[in-house]
């Protein structure tokens, strides 16, 4: 009975069954036993999962619902909201993570009997882990150790705080839910714990978060997770870190864990803080301490003195709490202007810190010169506070549009203060289109950097990358930070000789070009072919369809929508977990889904083994029945695209079932396959004469105005 109690809209039935959005509109027309909507609107309504369940087992159209999903559509679909049913799952993954067997024991009777037990049960596990906020550090204390009367690791518990009761953890943002708010979650823990025993707790607990981030993209700002690596990484190892700005926890979760670890976390979103405290409960077996509240108004953690802090603040905020704070004692470099928010985050950060610890920002790059902000900036480099700052490529991290900023800090202790800053700009290893940038280009050129400045103290020049500039040369009437402002032209920038290989490459793509031009087209009337669809393809058995997903194995390379429709490599990352990812082979057929483009791309063997991204379709013809470049083909008609377009207020879908192809024996789907083929070589040739001709054109603008090439 609780499991009507989760909702779901008509495109969670389309997946649930594998069909398009109209299908489902044609049952609720032609069925009159199909189930009736329970909420939503008359426009989106939704119905109960159950009632929807059970009518597709009847209709023969769903064999099995597949768990991952079953668990997906229960959360998504909770009447409390997709929040609270991730707090609530969270806290049941963990027990399951902590104490297998509690749940063994009383997950065996009914809903009523479950959800009674279960908030003593978790009030066991959650207790430890979390504590209360006012376990931080006070200042100058070193971490806690597990032989020390009266410190609390995650390991070293003391009977007292096992056996506390709720009102004991009031300052801890996971609180234990109660019998009667964990009843509707009954029929969702148990998906749960199912799809945890297929792939472990913390598996399940990412899947589900990320399949919910996804579902949500404008509600949240995420830092990808190379980006937060990169981090953690300048940040070096820490026995406690501070994220004062947690969001979903990206940064404290790619943290090297270290024993006796102590990882604190704030944000404004309860919600977030929550979930943040389960998902690095579920990572690592640190101490976890995670508050809720405005920072910057109302820091949970006044005394901590961190070893690192990690921090992605909001950018551009004008209520940071200017009029609040004028006397605030963070402000220890200047009184933050009402337009310099980030100053003030950097301020806080630098105050958490204990004397030579680390912290990492994510910076707007206009917070490096605006004048606003040039006198904190100028004490920032006069005190040794301000250590390094680095350029990241343009699509590094939202907004993906202006290439952000790192500002490495060090608080400073009774070392002198060095003399010089480092500069790096990273700006070469962006990626093409909307791919992303190179990471791993761009993390060995800023760790080797930044460790051997670190070490050094200074860092030969390397021309175009990176530079330490002395601390003087820098405090002019600006202060400009921006390294590129900063740092001399690479001395390989194009010169005369590689302008010389470059235009010679772009005459022979031209000449190729020239030669790949598709002839005359002979006029003939139009033909009158009998049609079929994509989806009757499938439904025969021609050809198979797959979608991209949402995780899957470390370190298989992705191909994006964006790869697809620039024609580049695979140059997308998916969230690492245990789900089965759909690998392209040779001869398959790439579909972007989105953005009303006439496109698709036949997987070749270079292509070949990477993982499907999202928002891309694939389909794999059997070839005793279809020639895939034919396929391909009738696929990117304009007509075709549009007539199996659909279209809301921002964006353009295509419900890839219903493009259309003629029915046309094998020989002659070759003898068109052939000149499609043919096309698809002239198309690549045209886009990459038009990489080598920016290219070119570029580096002679560059070589006239830096005097590495002559005029003449």
């Amino acid at each position: 009975m609780q499991d009507n109690a989760t909702e779901v809209t008509a495109a969670g039935i389309a997946r649930l069954a594998g069909v398009g959005r109209a299908a489902v509109s044609n049952w609720r027309r032609r069925h009159a036993d199909f189930p009736k909507p329970v909420g939503g609107t008359e426009t989106s309504p939704s119905f109960a999962l159950g009632e929807v369940e059970g009518w597709l087992r009847k209709q023969g159209k769903l064999a099995e619902v597949p768990l991952r999903e079953r668990v997906w559509q229960q959360l998504a679909g909770h009447p409390d909201g997709p929040v609270t049913a991730l707090v609530h799952v969270g806290c049941v993954l963990l027990l399951i993570h902590e104490r297998p067997t509690v749940w063994l024991d009383i997950s065996a009777g009914s809903d009523e009997r479950l959800t009674a037990a279960l908030p003593g049960a978790l009030e066991q596990v959650l207790g430890p882990r979390f504590g209360t906020v006012s376990d931080a550090r006070t200042p100058g204390s070193r971490a806690p150790d597990a032989r020390t009367p009266g410190t609390r690791t995650p390991d070293a518990q003391t009977p007292d705080a096992v056996n506390a009761p709720p009102s004991a953890r009031t300052g801890s943002v996971v609180h234990t839910p109660t019998g009667s708010q964990l009843l509707p979650s009954a029929p969702l823990l148990r998906g749960a714990a199912e799809l945890a025993a297929e792939t472990g707790a913390r598996q399940a607990f990412e899947f589900l978060l990320g399949r919910h981030l996804d579902a949500n993209p404008r509600q949240y700002t995420l830092t990808p997770a190379e980006l937060a690596r990169l981090m953690a990484d300048l940040a070096g190892p820490a026995r406690s870190v501070l994220d004062p700005a947690c969001g979903t926890g990206a940064l404290l979760r790619a943290v090297e864990s270290r024993p006796g670890q102590e990882l604190y976390a704030q944000d404004g979103a309860p919600e977030l803080a929550a979930l943040t405290a389960l998902r690095l409960a579920l990572h690592a077996r640190a101490a976890v301490r995670a508050a809720a509240g405005d920072t910057l108004r109302a820091d949970a953690f006044p005394e901590l003195r961190a070893d690192a802090v990690l921090c992605h603040p909001p950018f551009n905020e004008r209520n940071w709490g200017h009029d609040e704070l004028a006397y605030d004692p963070r402000w220890e470099y200047g009184f933050p202007a009402r337009t310099e928010s980030e100053l003030a985050w950097v301020q806080h950060a630098l105050a958490r810190l204990a004397d030579g610890g680390t912290a990492v920002l994510l910076m707007p790059p206009a917070a490096a010169s605006r004048r606003s902000g040039r006198r904190i900036r100028a004490d920032l480099l006069r005190r040794g506070a301000l250590r390094a700052v680095v350029a990241l490529p343009v699509g590094a991290a939202p907004p993906y549009n202006i290439p952000l900023h790192l500002w490495v800090l060090r608080r400073p202790d009774r070392t002198p203060v060095a003399p010089e800053v480092l500069l790096l700009d990273t700006g070469r290893f962006a990626g093409e289109a909307r791919g992303g940038p190179d990471w791993q280009a761009v993390r060995d050129a800023v760790l080797d950097a930044w460790r051997a400045f670190a070490r050094d103290g200074r860092l030969t020049e390397r021309p175009g990358v990176a530079r330490s500039v002395p601390v003087i040369e820098l405090l002019d009437d600006d202060v400009d930070l921006a390294p590129a402002r900063h740092l001399p032209p690479a001395a390989e920038a194009d010169g005369a000789e590689q302008l010389t290989a470059v235009r010679e490459r772009l005459g022979t793509t031209l000449r190729l070009t020239a030669d790949l031009t598709p002839p005359p087209a002979a006029p003939a009337l139009p033909a009158r072919w009998p049609l079929t669809t994509v989806g009757e393809l499938a439904r025969g058995g021609a050809l198979v369809m797959r979608t991209g997903g949402n995780g899957g194995p470390a370190r298989v390379p992705v191909l994006t929508d964006h790869d697809v429709l620039a024609g580049t490599a695979p140059s997308g990352t998916l969230p690492e977990s245990d789900e089965e990812a759909v690998l392209t082979e040779p001869g398959d057929i790439v579909v972007p889904v989105l953005g009303g483009g006439s496109v698709a791309r036949v997987i070749d063997a270079e292509t070949a083994g990477a993982a499907l991204g999202r928002n891309l379709v694939l389909l794999r013809p059997d070839p005793a029945a279809l020639d895939p470049w034919f396929l391909t083909g009738f696929l990117r008609g304009t007509a075709n695209n549009r007539q199996a377009s659909s279209y809301a207020s921002t964006a353009t879908r295509l419900d890839v079932r219903r493009l259309q192809l003629p029915r046309l024996p094998l020989d002659e789907q070759r003898r068109y396959g052939a000149r499609f083929r043919a096309l698809d070589e002239f198309e690549r040739a045209l886009r990459h004469a038009s990489r080598l001709g920016e290219q070119l054109v570029r580096g002679m603008y560059d070589g006239l105005t830096d005097g590495t090439v002559a005029p003449d």
